[in-house]
């Protein structure tokens, strides 16, 4: 018998077919790494040139950074939670595979050619846009069909569609931008996928997921999520971009401040007061940086309206990537992966690690803005990533190549 047992949970490639989170978050999980090992590579090689030697691309490595990193390495996190939440969400049956393994195959080939074209393969560039383009529509068209399908109005489900419509026009500008176009394409894109497609996922799942996980797990819980702070959430992120894209940073704390103010309240109003378990406290924690974020663009933005002076670089913006997604991210996946492998809800050992060294990695990130040698900061804060992120990955990936422990599909 334990023979038996022992061969069902063999891993085995072919499960990663069996549902959208499998495909998807193994996907995500190895562009986690390939993504941060290229940009920790090419970090380090500009602060020690004599150490090591990384072929450069035609565009600027850094904007192929926050493209991957918005565009294709949490997006593909992103299509595996909702491909597999939207139907739930709506009581509509789950999707066919032959439907959601076309965005898995654009997802991962186009990262995988766009990161052979930051190593210098021109035509990498090219051919990563144009299936990272093919995996989004293919996403994204599942995901409207499925919102037309429904017969009543799950609000969260369209306000991630919207996000995710803008992400997929946000490809579209970068690729605007490969192909010829003004560099201004890529600042459009960069913001648009910042304010326009991560964050409002990340809030629009956490107002509808985090208070229903806190009052499963902490007595006496009230869940708290009225729409018109999602509304509010939103219009406050629409005017940030706005204002963003307009180099109006000088006026930026007139959006940010309100938005500081409601990450307060709500966090307040969410917070649990009683014994919780770790997989709920790391949800929380997380989400302490959506304040810290707001509260660093404010008071940068106040500064460069009374000094024109931009003190605090990308600190603001590296606080909420690496901060609220990055926590939240190993929060999220964590949660996701225990619960649909027939494994017990709670925080284990690498996960622990994974989510302590993502605050590490965000000090890092935030004092390389600050501290005099820039560059070696920011290349500890990308090994700190790698590190804090490599172990968790490694078994995260094992357990999609392997059946539920509990026999079941799925």
């Amino acid at each position: 018998m334990g023979a038996m047992t022992t061969t069902a949970l063999r891993p085995s490639p072919g499960l990663l077919a069996a549902a959208p989170h499998r495909l998807m978050f193994f996907i995500g999980a190895g562009n986690l790494l390939l993504a941060m090992a290229w940009w920790a590579a090419w970090l380090a090689a500009q602060r020690w040139p004599g150490l090591l030697q990384v072929p450069q691309a035609g565009t600027y490595p850094g904007w192929l950074h926050a493209f991957v990193m918005q565009y294709q390495v949490l997006p593909s996190f992103f299509f595996g939670f909702l491909l597999t939440v939207f139907p739930r969400w709506m009581g509509l049956p789950d999707i066919p595979r032959w439907r959601y393994l076309p965005v898995g195959v654009g997802m991962f080939g186009g990262q995988a050619a766009m990161l052979l074209g930051a190593l210098g393969l021109e035509v990498g560039l090219v051919v990563g846009l144009f299936m990272t383009i093919a995996g989004w529509s293919a996403g994204t068209w599942i995901l409207a069909r499925l919102v037309l399908a429904e017969r009543g109005t799950t609000w969260h489900a369209r306000s991630c569609l919207a996000a995710m419509l803008l992400g997929l026009a946000g490809v579209l500008c970068f690729g605007g931008f490969l192909l010829g176009g003004s560099p201004w394409w890529v600042l459009f894109a960069v913001k648009l996928g910042t304010f326009g497609l991560l964050l409002p996922v990340y809030l629009t799942v956490a107002h509808r997921m985090f208070p229903f996980f806190a009052a499963n797990a902490v007595p006496g819980y009230v869940a708290w999520r009225p729409m018109r702070v999602l509304a509010a959430a939103w219009a406050l992120a629409m005017v940030h971009l706005v204002l963003e894209v307009l180099h109006a940073h000088a006026w930026l704390w007139l959006v940010d401040l309100p938005m500081l103010a409601l990450s307060i309240a709500v966090l307040w109003r969410w917070w649990p007061r009683g014994r919780a378990p770790g997989l709920l406290w790391v949800l929380f924690v997380g989400l302490l940086w959506w304040p810290v974020t707001f509260a660093l663009f404010s008071a940068q933005s106040l500064t460069y309206l009374l000094t024109d002076a931009f003190i605090l670089g990308r600190a603001p913006a590296h606080a909420l990537f690496i901060g609220v997604f990055g926590s939240l991210l190993v929060a999220m996946v964590s949660r996701v992966t225990q619960g649909h492998s027939g494994r017990p809800l709670r925080m284990y050992g690498l996960a622990w690690w994974a989510f302590v060294g993502i605050q590490v990695a965000t000090v890092l990130r935030i004092v390389a803005e600050v501290a005099p040698d820039v560059l070696l900061w920011q290349a500890l804060a990308a090994l700190a990533w790698l590190a804090a992120l490599a172990p968790w990955v490694a078994r995260i990936g094992r357990i999609y190549l392997s059946p539920r422990v509990d026999g079941k599909p799925g």
